[in-house]
């Protein structure tokens, strides 16, 4: 990471900025799996905090996640952990890919992106952003650049006065092949100017 930091800095002043400001974050890691991505699909479009509620819940009421446990778990009570319609939907999409072994989780890390998006994005509920956050926090691939998340968007308007995607496509490009790193620094950023506890 101290390299790809290095590099960042000397790319775009502002990443100097930001670890002047706010210090040196550390590299997001969350254990690949079946479990990571059920917190990812109860994290789109909701905070951090709240989904996590959510999946402790979750976790309270059937003790186990795994594919086969989610299946057997009726609608009622996954409503009654707060999960929404929409998103008990995607769950079950995903446990039903996993046990039909339309997706083998445990060898994704032998891919690379484009084919591991390939395959995920084929289930119902994991869109480009669940992947993303997944190379990131879970395959540790250096070169993920979420333009799809909220506070990298924002962090971008802010600091960069760029507005549209494909202007920052452009900027973001030129942080190749550390982007993921780059990612990391925006989210720093965002959290840190707002107080927010860095919790990934």
């Amino acid at each position: 990471m101290k390299k790809a930091i290095t590099y960042l800095q000397k790319k775009d002043a502002k990443f100097s900025t930001i670890i002047k400001t706010y210090g040196v974050p550390t590299m997001p890691l969350r254990p690949p799996g079946f479990k990571t991505l059920v917190l990812l699909i109860l994290e789109q479009q909701v905070s951090i905090d709240s989904a996590k509620a959510t999946f402790q819940k979750l976790q309270l009421s059937i003790k186990n996640i795994t594919p086969s446990n989610i299946i057997a778990t009726s609608d009622d009570e996954l409503r009654s952990v707060g999960i929404s319609r929409q998103k008990r939907t995607y769950l079950k999409a995903l446990a039903t890919a996993i046990i039909k072994k339309e997706v083998v989780l445990d060898e994704l890390h032998q891919y690379d992106p484009v084919e591991i998006r390939k395959q995920l994005i084929k289930i119902k509920g994991i869109g480009n952003w669940t992947i993303d956050i997944y190379l990131i926090f879970c395959l540790q691939h250096p070169d993920i650049m979420p333009l799809g998340d909220i506070a990298v968007v924002n962090t971008i308007k802010e600091l960069w006065d760029i507005h549209d995607t494909d202007g920052m496509q452009q900027l973001t490009q030129q942080w190749q092949p550390y982007r993921s790193v780059a990612t990391v620094l925006l989210w720093h950023h965002y959290l840190s100017k707002r107080n927010r506890k860095v919790v990934y």
